[in-house]
């Protein structure tokens, strides 16, 4: 399979899954990193992509794993219909807050997708209702099935794998409040030790885990 890993970041979680497995299956492993078209793409940026991928450099290892722009100035930039795959792992909230830009890019993954290929999709899940632009990185399961219809995605299945019932998503500093960000002070709030505890004590946020194709 041709997987492609939407904005991996640094800390790369999903891509040490996703490129041995391709490496070791006979398949492609793309991650797309980083709107190098974007005429304001920062040093800091580039810098990140070259880290990204030396830190993916072993062939034993990972294969051949490879970079290619994403964003709102590239869009997605690989061929049309030549992705088996396409992985959205917690970045629904950032792009719920620019005009425009959800439907813009899962647009980009539909045209990307081969026939029959899939959407997984990884997300802090918000109650139903919850206003998707309300910077606490939680977005409604609603918001993400719908986005995906208008882009001519069919829902395929949903588990409840990343679903944590202890969240009650409600938290000072949003989702990032919970491990593994564990931000603990701004905006010259600072939390308690006791508050820290019970942050902890909830574990990661409660997540959406959706899967999409694309019919043909």
């Amino acid at each position: 399979m041709t997987v492609v890993e939407i904005g991996p970041g640094a800390e790369a979680w999903w891509s040490y899954v996703l490129a041995p497995y391709a490496a070791r299956t006979g398949g492609r492993y793309i991650a797309g990193y980083g709107d190098m078209a974007a005429p304001n793409a920062s040093a800091n940026a580039r810098k990140a992509r070259a880290d990204f991928l030396t830190a993916f450099s072993d062939p034993s290892l990972y294969g051949r794993v490879e970079a290619v722009n994403f964003g709102t100035t590239s869009g997605l930039d690989v061929p049309p219909a030549s992705a088996d795959l396409i992985l959205v792992a917690r970045a629904f909230h950032n792009w719920a807050r620019q005009e425009g830009v959800t439907d813009r890019y899962m647009a980009a993954f539909a045209q990307a997708l081969k026939p029959g290929g899939i959407l997984a999709v990884e997300q802090h899940r918000a109650p139903e209702g919850a206003d998707p632009k309300a910077g606490t990185g939680y977005v409604p399961e609603s918001y993400v099935v719908a986005a995906a219809q208008r882009a001519g995605l069919v829902l395929d299945a949903r588990s409840e794998l990343n679903a944590n019932p202890r969240d009650t998503r409600d938290h000072p500093f949003g989702v990032w409040t919970l491990p593994p960000i564990r931000r603990s002070t701004q905006g010259g709030r600072t939390l308690t030790t006791e508050e820290r505890a019970r942050f902890d004590a909830i574990g990661e946020s409660d997540r959406m885990t959706l899967k999409f194709r694309k019919p043909g």
